[in-house]
């Protein structure tokens, strides 16, 4: 007997929804086995039991410019906790108005990167908050200087003295930044993107949904997977081909210059990719400003694949569901210096 049209385009449009919705839940399966959702909780330190007391001396400690030798720049002049983590600029503006030679990371989530720095010379977070303070065209400090300074004020002593409590001489650079990286272990921002990992389709717009496609598709997810969609492993820029020397300077050879290993050569980490669209500009050279711009440069330096205007779109509008909820940030309120805390040092002004 013959059926209904009405009932047959009944039947047609189930048949399409079923196969959308087979589909749908394909691409959600592929993506949790490609990328991890941001836990629930603060991710446990190797060596550094995380503490409400040291959460919040690390607080201090990072927005503290007293840190820095000219008294002008702390840990959140290049990682604005305001403006995605980082700095917003090409390189970032440190002692003496020094131009530093790389984009500034973003500290956002930066806990869950295999290493630290472009070029994973960092272990952790610890060993990164040392480098900065001691670095000359950054904060110009020394470790003596930063101890002299936390010890002539007697509040950082107390907070020292809470946050580590079964040490005789609490004041240390070690636990100077042991407390910076705990507090730096909370900066997590879950987003739009885990909530999909988690089991809800209706967090990602269709536009999104097809950009996770293309990126999985395309080869992107090979090098940005994992919690951060990468940080967690070192790729040669210019895999296929090399872009311009305005995007990968000649005199920047990466990891080169952490294994003196010829083979790492013009070898950097993979950025993690989780708020992307808040940290222009990109690269480690910072040259590139345009989100889209920069997925088409990948395309082309990485995986040799020519990305059209509709499929960038698609995949910038995917990399905006990594965009997460900003973690609250309360300024806080600064030991006062007394008669013994060292004065600026070094030159400020150009």
């Amino acid at each position: 007997m013959a059926c209904h049209p009405a009932l047959r385009f009944g039947t047609v449009s189930m048949l399409v929804l079923a196969a959308s919705a087979a589909s749908a839940s394909d691409l959600q399966e592929q993506a949790r086995e490609l990328f991890e959702p941001v836990p629930s909780t603060i991710p446990a330190l190797r060596d550094n039991p995380v503490t409400p007391e040291k959460i919040d001396l690390g607080k201090a400690l990072f927005f503290d410019p007293r840190m820095s030798a000219s008294g002008v720049f702390s840990c959140n002049s290049c990682h604005n906790l305001a403006t995605g983590g980082d700095d917003n600029m090409p390189v970032s503006i440190g002692h003496g108005w020094q131009k530093g030679p790389r984009n500034s990371p973003t500290v956002l989530n930066a806990v869950f990167n295999i290493a630290q720095f472009w070029d994973g010379r960092a272990e952790d977070l610890a060993a990164q908050a040392k480098g900065p303070v001691q670095a000359g065209v950054e904060m110009a400090n020394t470790p003596e200087n930063v101890i002299a300074t936390l010890n002539s004020m007697p509040q950082y002593v107390e907070w020292f003295t809470a946050s580590f409590p079964e040490e005789a001489d609490p004041v240390s650079f070690d636990n100077f930044a042991k407390a910076i990286e705990a507090y730096e272990a909370t900066l997590i921002t879950p987003a739009p993107f885990d909530a999909y990992l988690n089991g809800d389709e209706a967090a990602l717009s269709e536009d999104q949904k097809e950009g996770l496609a293309l990126f999985i598709d395309k080869g992107c997810a090979s090098c940005h997977n994992g919690v951060n969609l990468g940080g967690n492993g070192y790729y040669p820029f210019g895999l296929i081909e090399k872009p311009g020397a305005d995007v990968l300077p000649p005199d920047d050879m990466g990891r080169f210059a952490v294994t003196e290993t010829a083979d790492d050569s013009y070898v950097f980490r993979a950025s993690p990719l989780r708020n992307i669209e808040l940290t222009a500009p990109y690269f480690h050279s910072g040259v590139v400003w345009d989100l889209k711009a920069a997925v088409q440069i990948m395309g082309d330096s990485q995986l040799g694949a020519d990305i059209t205007e509709d499929e960038a779109d698609k995949i910038v509008a995917f990399l905006r569901a990594l965009t997460g909820e900003m973690p609250e940030v309360v300024y806080p309120i600064l030991p006062v210096e007394t008669a013994a805390t060292p004065r600026p040092t070094g030159e400020v002004l150009p």
